[in-house]
């Protein structure tokens, strides 16, 4: 960007409407017997009374220590930043009292309902009695959450606790507003819920927002982006900005049948001048460099039918943070991947009829049916609460189920749970390897746990190193690594005894775009070799890279078939090309029904 597209100076934005102001703010923490490392590197930046500034970077791009210095949680090391006109480093306290803050975890208590975490917040804040009765009220009006005020938090779903969350940062009327991740882990009807909330308070109170955000297409919602990498704000300025440097860069392709979304992404990604390669809408996405032009994809792709496209602030990001030399955003090649196949392409590997779970007097999954085919990518969606967890776990065999039958790789999972779990990898939701211990011995105890010894064991852990560029981190603790190392040990250890099937719960939330790039690149390796994906995601663009899926709610199916099978209920004039998000939330608030479509009940095992 130039420095035009930067954004004007602060001196030029009216001090009434400067609600928060940072120049050449630096932080860095150090390690008694380590090089400090530096968090904030001469940040300035400043956030309007009205709108909604986002804060977008991979991990370790510096965005979580800005919130806290704006929050006065930590001190800057050099440089200023004033909240409401206060310092940060002198007036934290008071700064506190006029700011709601919602970090990623917030801190909700789980033992206690609704309302008594409600009334706490406001004990906490000092509330006085008289205002507790309509502030709550109209909260609760807000959220959606006035018929559950008497439910323990713990009993929550994701969205509803996020939402929860947020009304305890509000409890206040704060003049300013400072979210960290508030959508990491909600489904796209939560997440649309909580921006509408948003919006709702900047539009009727004119409050300042800054908000830290994994999701790019939720940039393009802000006002103002400030896009951080390593610590240094790399640009600054409204999305149209950002998107405009890439007209005639970027393109889509329409793959062949034969040739397939996922085998076009793989063919393209790190050929020279492609910058970024992914799949919307069963076609693949490119943005190319300045210096290539779009004769290079038709070289790279000549059976696929092109035409350039419309720059997102996706395309800009991704345009701006190159991959790490290490190659963090570069998977090794596929034929890496393991070689472990669990059948034939057509051979069902997973059975499941009338698969019912019941806790008490609750049913939690109603009799859902569906099969799973070698080297498939399938997918379990639904909204917060919908049951698709629980379903995970029985599958896994880490729940018993209460009825109905469940065949994994040739085996009744009910009845011959340890050895059908023999051939499973599984990658939980939130980073459970050991984090005071190293990578390699992480390595070594997961592969004695799945029974690996000696020469093969060793074998295992060298391709594990080689394939997931661990290479030089052996002695590095686990919890000591950078998010996207994390995630890269878990999918390792997951891998090290050439599971037939891998089981991946909510493997990129909270993850970074790059990180997610990554991922899912290793992933369509693995499957194009043969092993067989089931995964839970939140992220809609990336049920694009699943075979098929089965979207549920309230423990019951909702629809089943491939990606372009969902998509096509939500078409209509209006909207003649949805994405998958578009029928998902259709579905979910019950304005489509798939009784009649491929895949769904009717035609499951298709």
């Amino acid at each position: 960007m130039t420095e035009q597209e930067k954004g004007p100076a602060a001196e030029s934005v009216p001090a009434s409407e400067r609600i928060l102001q940072a120049t050449d703010l630096e932080k860095r923490f150090g390690v008694k017997g380590k090089q400090a490392v530096t968090a904030l590197a001469s940040i300035s930046l400043t956030v309007r009374r009205g709108e909604i500034t986002g804060l977008v970077g991979p991990d370790g791009a510096g965005k979580t220590t800005l919130l806290r210095t704006a929050a006065g949680l930590l001190l800057p090391d050099r440089g200023t930043i004033t909240v409401l006109g206060l310092d940060c480093g002198t007036d934290a306290i008071e700064i506190q009292s006029r700011v709601g803050y919602m970090p990623q975890q917030f801190g909700l208590y789980q033992d206690l309902t609704v309302q008594e975490n409600l009334n706490l917040y406001a004990d906490l804040q000092a509330v006085p009695g008289p205002e507790r009765k309509k502030r709550f009220a109209g909260l609760m009006r807000m959220t959606g959450l006035g018929d559950f005020t008497g439910r323990r938090a713990g009993d929550l779903s994701g969205g509803m606790k996020q939402k929860l969350g947020l009304a305890c940062s509000l409890i206040k009327s704060p003049a300013m507003l400072l979210l960290d991740e508030p959508t990491v882990g909600v489904d796209p009807v939560s997440r649309r819920d909580l921006w509408q909330i948003v919006y709702q308070l900047v539009e009727e109170e004119g409050i300042g927002v800054l908000m830290a955000t994994s999701y790019l297409d939720e940039a393009d919602r802000c006002h103002r982006l400030v896009v951080l990498h390593q610590g240094k704000k790399l640009a600054e300025g409204e999305p149209h900005h950002f998107r405009e440097p890439l007209r005639g860069r970027v393109f889509t392709l329409t793959p062949t049948p034969e040739l397939g979304a996922r085998h076009l992404q793989s063919r393209l990604t790190g050929r020279p001048g492609v910058i970024d390669v992914s799949i919307r809408s069963g076609r693949v996405r490119c943005v190319l460099d300045r210096e290539t032009d779009s004769s290079a994809l038709q070289r790279f792709a000549p059976e696929a039918a092109m035409e350039a496209s419309q720059p997102t602030f996706e395309d800009a990001f991704m345009a701006m943070v190159a991959p790490d030399a290490d190659g963090l955003h570069k998977p090794a090649p596929a034929a890496a991947a393991p070689a472990a196949k669990a059948g034939n392409g057509d051979q069902a590997v997973v059975q499941v009829r009338d698969l019912t779970k019941v806790f008490g007097s609750f049913t939690a999954v109603k009799g859902i049916s569906f099969e799973v085919r070698a080297g498939e990518i399938f997918g379990l969606l639904g909204p917060n609460g919908a049951g698709k967890s629980t379903t995970f776990r029985m599958l896994c065999g880490l729940l018993r189920a209460s009825g109905g039958e469940v065949h994994v790789v040739g085996q009744d999972l009910r009845r011959a749970g340890a050895r059908s779990r023999s051939r499973l990898g599984y990658m939980a939701q939130v980073f459970s390897l050991y984090r005071q211990l190293p990578v390699r011995t992480n390595l070594q105890f997961y592969g004695r746990a799945y029974g690996l010894h000696g020469d093969r064991l060793r074998r295992r852990i060298d391709w594990a190193l080689d394939e997931f560029h661990l290479r030089g981190r052996e002695e590095t603790l686990a919890g000591q690594l950078p998010g996207g190392y994390r995630q890269r040990l878990s999918m390792a250890a997951a891998l090290l005894h050439e599971p037939a099937i891998l089981f991946l719960d909510e493997p990129t939330s909270g993850a970074d775009p790059l990180a997610r790039r990554e991922f899912w690149l290793r992933i369509n390796g693995f499957a194009q070799k043969g092993v067989t994906v089931i995964v839970t995601t939140h992220f809609m663009e990336e049920a694009e890279y699943c075979d098929r899926m089965l979207i549920m709610s309230r423990g019951e199916e909702l629809a089943q078939g491939s990606p372009a099978d969902i998509r096509q209920l939500a078409e209509n004039e209006d909207n003649p090309e949805p994405t998958v998000e578009d029928a998902f939330i259709a579905l979910a608030e019950g304005l489509v029904r798939p009784e009649a479509m491929p895949g769904s009940r009717q035609g499951a095992g298709r």
